[in-house]
Parts: structure tokens; C-alpha cells; sequence
């Protein structure tokens, strides 16, 4: 019978768990999974032999390396600068959505790398938010706001699809102008301002005046309408009115006659 050592019983014991382990861990690294919302693509010595999407999947360990990207939307946040129509300095900041297609994913990796966002995407939307933006005034930014962002999103929308990245959308989350160009604008706005209660003040003084000529011009009238009507027949009238009045506050005594050519008037005592 033959006789095992001890340093062969041992060696037995170190050896098989190894392989066992080296077995476990190559049948491991022969599959990789790809989780729901990205997508995979395969490379052998830096060549691509394969794209794939969710699932597991085979590949040789130590050989095949595997690239995996994200074709859920994804939200970049850009920050850039731009010369208005009027050459004033505006820094705008940019949220874009966008998001790649699974069955495009070979080609975006081939043509565009995996940074793409870098090297692509922030790219294309500095130089057209460039020739956007040298279109309008300083000032008149803000009040057309959502058609900068509409145009910059229609033209980045074409640009980008040529690139099999689709963007969703584009919004523009703030303005920032230089110190010297929010001070001219606040002294414009109080320019207007002043300009407009003087406006005002002339107005209301023009209005009075307006009014005052209005009712001159009826006193006026009314002057002459009780001129033209003013006649013989009105004065015999108002005497008779007078007389009658002073018979009512008759006592009963002898009037007084005052002699003449006109009506007799009554005297009361």
C-alpha cells in the first residue's frame, strides 16, 4: 500500500479549491447582463462584434470588453456665453433632454464614442446658441424668452438627429447680463417711467383745461339765449308780476300814483 504524506495531502487541499474557484469566477466572466433602460455594446481586441440590449449575455473573459450606456432621457445642464445683436455679453444656462435609441447604440459607440454629451452634444449647442442669440437685442431677450428656447430647440432637434441623438427638449433657465448693461436698464425703465407721469400730468391738465372751455362756452350761451329772449312784452310782464306781489301785501290804505307815460305802479306804504 502506498503511503501519502502529509505535504501531498496538503497540497491537494490548497489546489482544488483554487481551480474550483478559477472555474467559478471564468464561468462568471463569460456573461454579462445589461439592466432595463441601457443597452451594450461588445468589443473584441477594440473591434466591435456585437450590440446588445437587456439581458444576459455571453462573452469571453480576459477577451471581450463590454461598453453599456443609457437609453433612458437624460437631463445635461449647459452653461454658456453669447454676444446679443447689440454686442452685450449674456451667459445663459440650458436644460436639454435627449436620449439615445437601443438599436442605434453600435453606431452612436463607432461615430460619437461614449462621452458623446462632451464632445457632441455641449459642442452643437454653444455654437447655434451663438447664432441664436446674435439675432436679438439684450433687452428684448427676456420678453422672447420661449422663442429663443423654440428656435434653439427646432434647430438642435435636426442637428442632433443627424447624429442619431434625440433630443427631447430645451429650456432656458436663466439670463445673466453684465453689471454696466442691468444698470442702463434700470435707469431706461425709470426714464420711461418719469416719461410716462409727465405724459400723464399733461394729460389730466389738458383735460381740465378742455373742461373749463366747455363750461365757459355754456355760460356763454345761456347768456345769450336770455338775451335774445329778453323783450317789451317780458319787462310789461315782470312790472305786472311786481304789482301783483305788492297788492298782495296791500294793508288797506290808498295806494300812491306816480304820474308819467308808463303803467301806473303801485305804492305801498
Amino acid at each position: 500500500m502506498r503511503n501519502i504524506t502529509p505535504l501531498q495531502l496538503d497540497w491537494k487541499k490548497i489546489v482544488w479549491p483554487l481551480v474550483i474557484l478559477l472555474v467559478a469566477a471564468g464561468a462568471y466572466g463569460s456573461f454579462f447582463t445589461v439592466s432595463a433602460g441601457s443597452a451594450a455594446v461588445k468589443l473584441r481586441f477594440g473591434k466591435i462584434v456585437g450590440a446588445y440590449g437587456e439581458g444576459l449575455h455571453f462573452k469571453l473573459p480576459g477577451i471581450d470588453k463590454v461598453e453599456k450606456f443609457s437609453v433612458r432621457i437624460k437631463k445635461d445642464s449647459f452653461e454658456t456665453e453669447a454676444f446679443s445683436k447689440d454686442l452685450q455679453t449674456v451667459g445663459l444656462t440650458l436644460a436639454i433632454n435627449h436620449r439615445i435609441l437601443p438599436d442605434t447604440i453600435e453606431s452612436i459607440y463607432r461615430n460619437l464614442g461614449p462621452e458623446y454629451t462632451t464632445t457632441v452634444l455641449k459642442p452643437m449647442v454653444e455654437e447655434w446658441t451663438k447664432a441664436v442669440i446674435a439675432k436679438y437685442s439684450a433687452d428684448s431677450l427676456i420678453s422672447n424668452r420661449v422663442e429663443v428656447a423654440r428656435e434653439l430647440d427646432q434647430i438642435l432637434k435636426e442637428k442632433m438627429k443627424e447624429k442619431e441623438v434625440i433630443v427631447s427638449d430645451i429650456a432656458i433657465t436663466n439670463f445673466e447680463f453684465s453689471p454696466q448693461f442691468l444698470k442702463a436698464v434700470e435707469e431706461k425703465q425709470i426714464a420711461e417711467q418719469e416719461a410716462k407721469r409727465a405724459t400723464n400730468l399733461v394729460e389730466k391738465v389738458k383735460k381740465e383745461a378742455e373742461q373749463k372751455i366747455l363750461q365757459a362756452e355754456a355760460e356763454a350761451k345761456s347768456l345769450r339765449l336770455q338775451r335774445e329772449v329778453v323783450s317789451d312784452n317780458l319787462i310789461k310782464l315782470r312790472q305786472v308780476e311786481a304789482q301783483l306781489k305788492a297788492i298782495e301785501k296791500w294793508d288797506g290804505r290808498m295806494p300812491t300814483y306816480m304820474a308819467g307815460d308808463q303803467m301806473p305802479f303801485v305804492m305801498a306804504k
